[in-house]
């Protein structure tokens, strides 16, 4: 069975942001390198995301569901 991970393209899909934008980003350490490229399982970069501080007092704006949209 083959493995699938998550590269920087994928895991900016996955949060709702552009590219660029990930740099920006502080996120947990790979699960998998293929030379210099990172790879995440999905259950990484979503644990990761629902587990990282809010911007500002209160933690920031909720974020929605990536499926649901609410």
């Amino acid at each position: 069975m083959t493995e699938h991970y998550l590269g920087v393209t994928d895991v900016a899909e996955r949060l709702g942001i552009v590219k660029s934008a990930v740099s920006a980003y502080k996120l947990p350490e790979p699960d998998v390198m293929i030379g210099k490229t990172r790879g995440w399982s999905v259950e990484t970069i979503d644990e990761w995301n629902r587990n990282r501080p809010g911007r500002g007092v209160g933690g920031g704006r909720p974020r929605k569901h990536p499926k649901t949209g609410e």
